[in-house]
């Protein structure tokens, strides 16, 4: 089996990356972190409101499948917080359509917009997100806006400045320069976050930037855009409903931290939230400053407790050893564990560490697909067609360890059943590894998978 080579991360942003790396490899060294017992679950499980139980009670009689249940106290077991109810969800598929989405939901807005980014790009797009945030705030919109100061570093500060001087409340997160910084000088973690909240009602999440490479959608007929780099395939969701106030804290919590610029009275950004549908919704955020990630607790218990089906789509895959043996251990159990991994990548060494883990996982059982005609970059996941997420959280150390994420895991058949649609269709755009075949691979792609693997716990 061949290495694809058919992406090139283009040049500003390839230059920009390898300065960082040198960087966050110096952070790394200065403060290494262990990911050991962190899917212990939490001593006890919160009691969940009459709201949830209700909502909880028509899905199992709906579906006539108490899998919705278990699954349920499951996660409000690990995160030790209940399952929120009445909310409603929608699944954004790449660029295009998430992108006219957000930006309709920003022209909307009544009284505020606050969004992070961890890439924002000052090309169409970018200038887009511009002209619609300006507009908002001339008409008296208040507009709070942060930015990863690595993932968006390649982005003139003179955009940032325009924004500012419209009057935007611009942000910028652990920034590279330490003569900047507001906080300790900690650049190897970053805010990989991609949260937007529109009036406290409605909230975006999941793994799509502000940038021109989700300008082409993936399910065409495998179009390139016209600068010739392969389309992007990512997922995002919007939420509505009492869930939403968990994106806004989340947004809020940092700024804050970050000793970004005043918010004021920061009540005004959590009014009491009406019902929006009928979906039990947990979001999922956290960084580094806690000593273990609710998410990966959260991944781990869902594939521990699966019973039928794992469908996992991630753009960076470089599972530690305890999500490994999760998955190891699932498929071995006899459920249907799948991977739908990339085939080409903005950035090597990742693809290449992920590699590095599949004839383990094909010998267990595991089943593994890399997506082609697309640059893959979505994080979600399907467990027994009940269990959802979709965020910013890639299964792998940075994210687990280093980054601000954020996810939404959505407790619902209907939900899960569009998303495992949305899998198949993926799959049938893949390639499916075969064990035999990559037993017989070659010496310089062993080579490759073994270097990248010993910076695993940077990637």
């Amino acid at each position: 089996m061949t290495i694809s080579s058919e992406y090139v991360l283009p040049g500003k942003r390839l230059r920009g990356r390898c300065w960082v790396l040198a960087a966050l490899l110096l952070g790394g060294c200065l403060a290494p972190v262990r990911m050991d017992a962190v899917a212990v679950p939490r001593a006890t499980t919160p009691a969940a409101t009459a709201q949830a139980t209700r909502a909880v009670a028509a899905l199992v009689r709906r579906s006539g499948d108490t899998l919705i249940e278990r699954h349920v106290a499951h996660a409000a077991k690990v995160l030790g917080t209940p399952i929120v109810a009445g909310n409603a969800a929608r699944l954004l598929v790449d660029g295009p359509q998430t992108h006219e989405q957000m930006f309709a939901s920003i022209a909307a807005a009544r009284d505020h917009v606050n969004m992070v980014s961890y890439i924002i790009d000052d090309g169409e797009t970018g200038e887009r997100l511009a002209e619609t945030l300006i507009g908002r705030r001339r008409a008296g919109v208040v507009v709070n806006l942060m930015y990863d100061s690595v993932g968006s570093m390649a982005t003139p500060a003179g955009w940032f400045d325009r924004l500012r001087e419209a009057g935007v409340s611009v942000c910028e997160f652990n920034p590279v320069n330490p003569s900047r910084t507001r906080r300790t000088w900690r650049v190897n973690n970053r805010d990989h976050r991609k949260i937007l909240v529109v009036d406290s009602a409605t909230g975006f999440t999941g793994g799509i930037n502000v940038s021109d490479v989700y300008s082409a959608g993936s399910f065409g007929s495998a179009r390139s855009r016209d600068s010739g780099e392969v389309p992007w395939r990512d997922t995002h969701v919007m939420i509505s409903g009492p869930a939403v106030a968990d994106l806004q804290r989340s947004f809020v919590d940092r700024w804050i931290q970050q000793g970004c610029p005043s918010l004021g009275d920061t009540a005004r950004y959590f009014p009491e939230l009406k019902d929006a549908g009928r979906l039990p919704v947990r979001v999922v955020t956290g960084g580094p400053e806690h000593d273990t990630s609710d998410h990966y607790r959260a991944l781990i218990s869902a594939f521990e407790h699966a019973e039928q089906r794992i469908y996992i789509t991630c753009g960076y895959f470089v599972p530690d050893p305890g999500m490994r043996d999760a998955l190891v251990g699932a498929a071995r159990r006899g459920v249907d564990v799948r991977l739908l991994l990339p085939s080409v990548s903005d950035f090597w060494a990742p693809l290449e560490a992920g590699r590095s883990h599949y004839a383990a996982l094909l010998a267990a059982g595991v089943r593994i697909h890399e997506r082609t005609g697309a640059l893959l970059h979505a994080k979600t996941a399907v467990v027994d067609g009940v269990w959802s997420t979709i965020g910013s959280t890639n299964l792998d150390f940075r994210s687990f360890l280093h980054n601000e994420e954020a996810n939404v895991i959505v407790l619902d058949d209907h939900f899960a059943a569009e998303l495992e649609r949305l899998f198949g269709r993926d799959l049938e755009r893949s390639r499916e590894i075969d064990a035999r075949e990559w037993s017989r691979r070659g010496f310089v792609p062993r080579l490759r998978q073994w270097f990248a693997r010993q910076f695993e716990y940077l990637l």
